[in-house]
């Protein structure tokens, strides 16, 4: 996208400098490849805090550094086209958000990347260790796999009387299925049965939902992914109108309507995310980076939503709530 409109959804984050300035220091590039529009709200937010990271590391836009955005990358296929292009700029450094940007760099094996969020960098053949990524590729893992068991739990516990409950999964990626495993794993302790359904058309995603909501004392968990950000109000919408408690894997899902959310915050992941640009812009290698897991998790509670189900949430959750929305 044009670097004007870049800045001007940002809101004045992106500092621009007099031509004099610029001529003091060497510019560098870096593409950013997002999985959602610039248009999302979330995504503004996430690209403010790396911006607000880079400058206070002493990086500006227009001084010593520009930025190329691209996006389209709810779809491999999508990802790929908008990487091509990113690569062909030959950037010094390329930002990825999420898995399916990832996927799409996996053709790049020499200009540096660094993620914000990925579930399994090591799983999906990224990195060779989160120790020693050992390649071009480093930065910040989303969450470990056994942080999708606490969803299931935690559905449990906000409705007891909960004994089923659907699974919303990105099959097609590796993520998708490791998510679902551990679910999978910890529901006979909670006394749930769940069934995983495959999310590839909203409509589609419509019917399979109502469809379940039709059998009582039903539940949703919505695990990470691309597609469930951008749908996340959607998502929303349809656990409300079937009467389904839901829990969700970031605060965006309950301040889109969800009841429940567990994860890390993820603009901070991406100010994290600014400490290896900044690193590896200055001579460090990818390689020698190792790969890092959140340092927060929050929890969110929506207390609007919980009141139209007729749901009351234990003081217990509401007690270790990072955040309560009323």
């Amino acid at each position: 996208m044009r670097r004007r409109e870049f800045i001007k959804k940002l809101g004045g984050v992106v500092v621009t400098w007099p031509l004099a300035a610029r001529a003091q220091e060497r510019v560098r590039r870096i593409g950013v490849l997002m999985t959602t529009s610039l248009d999302d709200p979330e995504t503004q937010a996430r690209l403010k805090a790396f911006l607000q990271g880079m400058q206070e590391l002493g990086w500006a836009e227009g001084r010593n550094i520009r930025f190329d955005v691209r996006w389209d990358t709810s779809t491999i296929e999508g990802a790929r086209k908008v990487a091509a292009e990113l690569v062909a700029l030959s950037p010094d450094l390329i930002l990825a958000s999420g898995i399916t940007s990832l996927a799409a760099l996996k053709t790049t094996r020499h200009i540096p990347v660094v993620f914000a969020i990925a579930p399994d960098p090591v799983g999906a053949g990224f990195v060779d260790s989160l120790a020693q990524p050992g390649g071009n590729v480093t930065g910040f893992m989303q969450f470990e796999y056994n942080l999708s068991g606490k969803w299931l739990e935690l559905l449990k516990e906000i409705a007891p009387n909960i004994t089923r409950a659907a699974v919303l999964r990105d099959p097609d990626v590796s993520a998708g299925v490791g998510q679902f495993a551990v679910i999978l794993a910890v529901a006979p302790a909670t006394g749930i049965d769940v069934r995983p359904i495959d999310m590839r058309q909203a409509a589609e995603m419509e019917r399979v939902v109502a469809a379940f909501a039709r059998v009582a004392n039903g539940g949703l968990v919505v695990t990470a992914s691309p597609w469930t950000t951008i749908h996340r109000g959607l998502i929303a919408r349809l656990a409300a109108n079937n009467k389904l408690p839901s829990v969700g894997p970031n605060r965006t899902f309950v301040e889109s309507g969800g009841l429940v959310s567990y994860g890390p915050n993820l603009e901070g992941q991406y100010r994290r995310v600014a400490a290896y640009a900044d690193r590896i812009l200055k001579g460090e290698k990818p390689a020698d980076l190792p790969v890092q897991a959140p340092t927060k998790y929050e929890l969110l509670v929506n207390l609007k939503t919980a009141k139209a189900l007729g749901i009351t949430i234990p003081q217990a959750v509401l007690a270790r709530a990072d955040q309560v929305i009323e």
